[in-house]
């Protein structure tokens, strides 16, 4: 996403540290229940706890070699961690590390937008009461039809974001699970106690039934939701749209001091933050399709859904942040 929409907190989530740091503590947690369990030397976790590092920019020029950044990210690792990286990913695959990583990345852009929307919440109530006693005409197919108040247009918007709200904490249970099973998901190489073990300490469940990877149906349903709160907030939009036309005027957004309206007409007063929400709107919505077609990947796995996630995944919650 463009830095123009964009704000910090929820960029972060999505920058390459925040994963690689995230993929080196899944790394860790699993050598530590291995270690307990003598799969591998009790050494490994401690080295990892202790030297374990990357480097990006090594990982970086890893990768236009081997062309797996999994490979390249545990390369990098080993050179900071010495002998005992040689246990490190032991009877683990590349989807457990990188689906686990991005559960944890969705459930943390979940708590920033579930934030995002109890701010919302109490401003749509705080001006539903201020204006539960100001007329104003209801419209129906844009056309004059009886008296309403202000206030209780209002509180229609702010009973819609309280269903997102709800429907946004059962999505982020949804996607909240943890899938370290081994290849095509069998278990045959890893103790699902490793998935236990480190899904509790992420704060993920297990997944009842992976295959190489955690189901996509999974993550449909997130994207989805995201989807159904930006229309949510694209309809409180237009209404303000709408209302701020000159043969209106019944509401304005706010007109910061020294604000302009257009280049070439001093007077205009632009509903340009609704007009920019419901075009980011548009974007959120984008990646529902996608998020969709990723149900249908072949047999245990493919890959055909990791290049629409590094995509789609940071637009989408980064949008939705920003509106």
């Amino acid at each position: 996403m463009i830095p123009r929409y964009t704000r910090p907190d929820m960029a972060a989530i999505f920058e390459a540290d925040n994963r690689f740091k995230i993929w080196l503590e899944i790394e860790t947690l699993a050598a530590e229940k291995m270690g307990e369990m003598g799969t591998v030397p009790k050494s490994v976790a401690i080295a990892l706890r202790e030297k374990g590092k990357f480097d990006i920019a090594r990982i970086d020029e890893i990768e236009r070699e081997v062309k797996h950044d999994v490979i390249a990210f545990l390369t990098s690792v080993a050179e900071f961690v010495g002998e005992d990286s040689r246990y490190v990913h032991q009877g683990m695959t590349s989807s457990d590390v990188i689906d686990t990583a991005f559960s944890v990345q969705l459930t943390q852009a979940a708590d920033i937008l579930l934030k995002d929307l109890d701010d919302v919440l109490a401003a749509l109530k705080k001006r539903a009461l201020e204006h539960k006693g100001t007329l104003t005409i209801g419209r129906s197919h844009g056309i004059h039809a009886e008296p309403t108040t202000f206030g209780f247009k209002l509180a229609g918007h702010y009973a819609a974001f309280k269903r997102a709200k709800e429907r946004l904490v059962n999505a982020r249970k949804e996607i909240a699970v943890c899938s370290i099973s081994g290849a095509v998901g069998t278990f045959a190489t890893v103790s699902p106690e490793i998935q236990k073990y480190v899904g509790a300490k992420l704060g993920l469940a297990a997944e009842d039934v992976s295959t190489q990877v955690i189901p996509r149906d999974r993550h449909a349903m997130f994207f989805a939701t995201l989807g159904v709160i930006a229309s949510s907030i694209e309809n409180l939009a237009v209404e303000i749209r709408h209302l701020q036309r000159t043969e209106v005027r019944e509401a304005e957004e706010f007109f910061s001091p020294g604000q302009k309206g257009s280049s070439a007409m001093p007077h205009k007063r632009n509903p340009i933050l609704t007009e920019n929400l419901t075009g980011l709107a548009r974007v959120v919505r984008a990646a529902v399709t996608p998020a969709l077609e990723n149900v249908a990947l072949w047999h245990e796995r493919d890959i055909s859904h990791s290049s629409v996630e590094r995509i789609m995944a940071p637009d989408a919650c980064i949008a939705l942040d920003f509106a």
